[in-house]
Parts: structure tokens; sequence; C-alpha cells
């Protein structure tokens, strides 16, 4: 099931990061909009950074993002202080792989965490890495449309 993540959670707050450390992760990687982000918006929520910091302690972190627009992963990236691969043109993996080759990281030690079954947790899968699907950050906000498209990716388990 190429499709179905190795873990779920209702957002990036309720992850049990505890149990990926102990099964020897020692990356995060994050997807950016809707995952980490309110799409769209540029800011990291206040509540978001203090998830950054007290990750930090334990693992090494990364944004992998698909967005193409400069500015907008320039104004992302100046908030924190760890790498983001944009636009790494998820699922393919060729971009990203490049990265952790450089940096020495071994697809086993990651774990994928994002908001979309076809684009995060596919490319997570290629990349041979532990996946962890979560919703969006700012569900509440969404779109009748934009629900409902979530929730048919998440019946697809291919």
């Amino acid at each position: 099931m190429i499709l179905k993540a190795d873990y779920e959670a209702k957002t990036v707050f309720e992850v049990n990061y505890d149990k990926l450390k102990d099964s020897g992760i020692k990356v995060i990687a994050f997807d950016l909009d809707s995952t980490v982000m309110k799409s769209k918006s540029g800011e990291f929520s206040k509540e978001t950074l203090l998830l950054f910091e007290k990750l930090k302690k334990d693992f090494s972190l990364l944004i992998i993002s698909n967005n193409h627009n400069i500015e907008y992963i320039s104004k992302a990236a100046s908030q924190i202080d760890f790498p983001v691969i944009a636009p790494a043109k998820k699922p393919a993996t060729s971009i990203s792989r490049a990265f952790l080759k450089e940096q020495n990281i071994a697809p086993k030690d990651i774990v994928m965490i994002g908001d979309r079954p076809l684009t995060d947790i596919l490319f997570g899968k290629l990349l041979g890495c532990k996946t962890v699907l979560v919703d969006s950050i700012s569900w509440q906000e969404e779109r009748p449309v934009v629900r409902f498209v979530r929730k048919l990716e998440r019946i697809v388990n291919i």
C-alpha cells in the first residue's frame, strides 16, 4: 500500500515524536503548506515555532516543499534555522536524494510528515523513509471542497 502512511495523527502537534525517536528516526522532514504553515500565509505560528524548538533537542529538521514561489520560500526559510528544499517536485525524489546524499543522511533515518497522500506520503515511500500523514494545520478553516478532496485522497490506499 504505497499511499498508506506508516503513522497518522490529527496534526503535527499530535504526532508521537517519542515513538519516532525510539524507532531510530534522526531527521524529521516536514511538508510546508498546510502541514506546518497555514497555506499561503508565509508565517509560522508561534505554536509551530515552539514545536520546532522542542524537536531540535532530539532531531534534525528539514522542510521539503513543492512550493515554487521563491519569495514565499525565502520568507518561510528566514523564520527558521534549518534547511528548506524547494521546489522539491514531490513525489519525485531526485532533488531531495541529492540533498540527503550531500548531507550524508540515510532515508532509513528520516520520517516524512505531510498532509497529502499523493505527494508527501508517496514521496516518502519512494524515498524509502517512514511516513506520517496529518491533517491540515488549519483544517477548521478549509473550504468544504478542499475537505472533500482531502477525504477522497485518504480513501485510496494503493
